[in-house]
């Protein structure tokens, strides 16, 4: 395409956008003009629904729950251990959700938004999650009316069983139960484990 033709052919571009009409280049690069009314998608059906994110490292779900393996974690600045240590998680089995990936390096938070970046060898795909309520009842059957088992203190980790749409099931200190899902930290309000 010579140099006068580029600017006839952008000239043109420029007026039919202005009016309304969508240029659409054929093989031969010649323009030809279709009024915007006229265009039908394709597949002229539903969109494609969104796939999840996946990590670039493990192709599993981003962001997605985890647990600590280790009883001690340095929490880095970077994905290396050339960065800056700025946190030291405590606690083992603590859940934690993953929203990055890099190499060996996991960036990871904890329920209260603080976090940073850990070696992938001290988590656990082990799913846990934290008891948000005081003296949390664990039931029998997923449903408030159903026998007490046990109840859980504020900051309780449980392992997490199944879940239906409100309820999950928990095992903790020998005991196991249902909790409602709004009380619990590790868990989406839309999943469902069976």
């Amino acid at each position: 395409m010579g140099h006068t033709m580029r600017h006839i052919w952008f000239g043109a571009l420029a007026l039919t956008l202005l009016a309304g009409v969508v240029p659409v280049l054929a093989r031969d690069e010649s323009a030809a003009l279709l009024p915007a009314a006229e265009i039908v998608p394709a597949a002229a059906a539903q969109p494609a629904p969104e796939p999840a994110a996946l990590g670039p490292v493990t192709r599993l779900p981003m962001p997605r729950y985890v647990s600590m393996k280790a009883s001690k974690a340095n929490v880095r600045r970077g994905p290396s251990v050339t960065h800056r240590i700025d946190w030291v998680f405590m606690r083992r089995n603590m859940p934690l959700q993953v929203t990055a990936e890099f190499g060996h390096w996991r960036r990871v938070v904890d329920q209260e938004g603080v976090g940073g970046w850990i070696h992938h060898s001290l988590i656990s795909g082990v799913r846990t999650v934290l008891v948000q309520r005081d003296m949390l009842d664990l039931h029998s059957r997923p449903n408030d009316r159903s026998p007490v088992n046990a109840q859980l203190e504020l900051g309780v980790v449980a392992r997490l069983d199944q879940c239906t749409p409100d309820w999950c099931r928990l095992s903790v200190a020998g005991y196991r139960g249902w909790a409602p899902k709004d009380a619990l930290w590790g868990v989406d309000a839309a999943e469902i484990r069976d």
